[in-house]
C-alpha cells in the first residue's frame, strides 16, 4: 500500500537535491550496552525539500541505523531491453545516495510487488512486463539487474531484497511457487556477488500471525519456513492493523515470532498510531493514543534487549499530516492509515515514545 505514498512523494520531491555530507560520530548498539541498533525510514513529514532536510538530520542524531524504502515504481523495459533508465528513477536513486549519512548504518528495502502485492510493480509508464511465469528467465534477469544496481548505488550493510513476500502469497497463491524460485535465483546470485550482504525478504508479522486464511497452520508453516532460508528474519510490524493494543497483546505476537525462527530478527518498519484512525470510504475506525504508542514502543524495546534483535526501524519520525495535504483525493483515504504514527506529532512536539526512545537510545 505504500508504493503508493512513495510514488507520489517522489513526484513532489525527486530527491534531486542534496545536502553537504556531515559526518556524524559513528554510535554502536554493543558498546553501549543496547545490544541492538533504532533507526527510523527516510519518509519524510512534509512536501519541501527543508522538511527532507529535517527528516534526514533527525534520523542522524536519533539513530544509529535508517531504512531507504524503495516502494514504487520498477524500469522494467529498460532492465529487460537494455534501455536507458528513466530520468525520474534516477534522480531518485541519485538523490538518496547523495544523502546517505555518514556513520550509520543502511537498511535498503525494495518491493517487487504492487502496492496490493498481488502483482509485479507497474513500470514507469505504468505498464506490467508480460510473463508466462513469474520465474520467466526476463523478469528474473531484470529483477536481478534493478537489485544489484541499487546495492552497487547504496553500498547497505542489510538489504530487504523483497517488501512483504507473504502478502502476495495471500493475494496470489497460485503464482507463489514461481516466487520462490525467481527470488531464490536472484538473492543466491546477489549473495554471491556481495558475500558479505545480509539479506532476507521482509515478512509482515500482522498477516501471519491469526492470518485470515483456509488453513493458517499450513500457510504460516509454508511462509515461516521461507523465510527462514533467509540471512535474518526480516519483521514489517503494524498493531494497529490487527487491532492490538495492550502491551498483552503485543507481547501475545511477539512470542509468536519468537516461536517460529532462530534467524537474528529486525524489524525493517514498524510503528503505532498515536491518534484515533478513522476513515470512512475505507469502513476503518480504530481507536488509538499517546500512551497506547508508548506501551507498544516500550514492549518492541523490552523484547529487542532480551531476544537480542538485531535492529528496530520506526517508519516515520513524525506525522506527515503535511505531505499528507498535497496527495491526490484517490490515495487520501490510503494515506492516512500510516499518517498519525510519528514520535513527533504534526507540529514537531515530542509524543511520549519519543522519551522512551531517547532514554533507550542513549543508553
Amino acid at each position: 500500500m505504500k508504493a503508493k505514498l512513495g510514488l507520489i512523494l517522489l513526484c513532489f520531491l525527486l530527491f534531486s537535491c542534496s545536502n553537504d555530507d556531515n559526518p556524524v560520530e559513528e554510535v554502536i548498539a554493543s558498546e553501549i550496552g543496547r545490544g541492538f541498533k533504532m533507526g527510523f525510514t527516510s519518509w519524510s513529514y512534509g512536501p519541501q525539500l527543508v522538511d527532507v532536510d529535517t527528516t534526514y538530520s533527525f534520523i542522524a542524531k536519533n539513530g544509529d541505523i535508517y531504512a531507504e524504502h524503495i516502494d514504487n515504481k520498477i524500469p522494467w523495459k529498460a532492465w529487460i531491453n537494455n534501455l536507458p533508465l528513466p530520468i525520474a528513477f534516477t534522480n531518485e536513486i541519485n538523490g538518496r545516495v547523495q544523502r546517505k549519512i555518514s556513520g550509520k548504518e543502511l537498511l535498503l528495502s525494495v518491493s517487487l510487488f504492487n502496492s496490493n502485492r498481488d502483482e509485479l510493480a507497474e513500470d514507469f509508464d505504468g505498464s506490467v512486463p508480460s510473463y508466462s511465469t513469474l520465474n520467466d528467465s526476463s523478469i528474473r534477469e531484470a529483477y536481478f539487474k534493478h537489485i544489484d544496481y541499487l546495492v552497487n548505488a547504496f553500498a547497505p550493510n542489510y538489504l530487504v531484497i523483497v517488501i512483504e513476500a507473504n502478502e502476495f502469497r495471500l493475494r496470489s497463491p497460485t503464482k507463489w511457487d514461481a516466487y520462490k524460485s525467481l527470488i531464490t535465483d536472484v538473492r543466491g546470485r546477489i549473495k554471491q556477488s556481495y558475500p558479505n550482504l545480509k539479506v532476507s525478504e521482509s515478512i509482515s508479522l500482522h498477516n501471519l500471525y491469526e492470518a485470515n486464511v483456509n488453513d493458517p497452520e499450513l500457510y504460516i508453516q509454508e511462509i515461516v519456513s521461507h523465510a527462514n532460508k533467509n540471512d535474518f528474519f526480516a519483521v514489517s510490524f503494524y498493531p494497529f492493523l490487527k487491532n492490538l493494543k495492550t502491551p498483552t497483546e503485543f507481547q501475545q505476537v511477539l512470542d509468536f515470532l519468537h516461536s517460529k525462527t532462530s534467524k537474528p530478527i529486525a524489524f525493517v518498519e514498524t510503528a503505532h498510531i498515536a491518534e484515533n484512525l478513522v476513515i470512512p470510504n475505507l469502513n476503518v475506525s480504530i481507536d488509538g493514543n499517546e500512551n497506547e504508542q508508548k506501551q507498544y514502543l516500550e514492549t518492541l524495546i523490552a523484547n529487542a534487549k532480551n531476544q537480542e534483535y538485531d535492529f528496530i526501524i520506526w517508519w516515520a519520525h513524525r506525522d506527515f499530516d503535511a505531505l499528507w495535504q498535497t496527495f491526490p483525493n484517490e490515495v487520501k483515504d490510503l494515506g492516512q492509515i500510516w499518517r498519525d504514527t510519528g514520535i513527533l506529532d504534526e507540529h514537531g512536539r515530542e509524543r511520549a515514545a519519543y522519551t522512551v526512545w531517547q532514554n533507550n537510545f542513549i543508553k
